[in-house]
């Protein structure tokens, strides 16, 4: 609060001269205080906390036989896997492999914008709805694109990042991120010796 006091000697000065009172002021802040406390009480209770944006992976919850889940579920013709390897590189092919007389057809490819996995991905939606769609026996109008990714110990973190956007980005609902296998470990050694530009 404002307060006015006067200071001494501010009487008469000389003969017959009567000068004015000089007074000061002096403001009191402590009330101030109280309101700057209570303003800042009152920010940090109507503050929204921020909070935390995270990615949502959906894991399979047995992990020991959900490869032998996914061959019992899945029909040959929704299913892709795709393999991430060293360098950037992936490999992918379609069906279930589980027929080591015929060994899937391994296609090498990266993540670009032509020809990469995104169009592989573009192409078995659009086989496995056009199938669907003709009745085909064995086929059933639910079926949906299964995508099983398998990284490698010589891939990247990047490249799970990216595959998983790359299933946001096609609206792939059903996919799972799995351990990969010897057996694949071989299909990605055949597919680099096949292919003598890949190193």
């Amino acid at each position: 609060m404002a307060e006015i006091q006067e200071k001494p000697g501010g009487g008469k000065q000389g003969p017959g001269v009567k000068k004015p009172k000089k007074l000061s002021t002096r403001i009191d802040l402590t009330p101030m205080v109280d309101l700057g406390f209570l303003l800042i009480t009152f920010f940090i209770f109507t503050t929204t906390m921020s909070k935390p944006k995270t990615m949502e992976i959906n894991m399979p919850v047995d992990k020991e036989d959900i490869e032998e889940k996914d061959k019992n579920k899945v029909k040959d013709y929704t299913a892709m896997t795709v393999l991430l390897s060293k360098q950037n590189r992936v490999y992918y092919y379609t069906g279930l492999a589980d027929d080591p007389m015929n060994p899937p057809n391994v296609q090498v490819t990266y993540f670009q914008n032509n020809n990469g996995i995104r169009d592989a991905i573009i192409a078995l939606k659009k086989r496995v709805y056009e199938e669907r769609g003709n009745g085909m026996p064995g086929h059933n109008i639910k079926d949906e694109p299964v995508i099983l990714i398998k990284p490698d110990t010589s891939s990247q973190y990047d490249d799970i990042v990216n595959i998983l956007d790359e299933m946001n980005i096609n609206g792939i609902t059903t996919y799972a991120l799995v351990d990969i296998t010897e057996v694949d470990r071989d299909f990605i050694k055949k597919t680099e010796e096949a292919n003598a530009g890949v190193q």
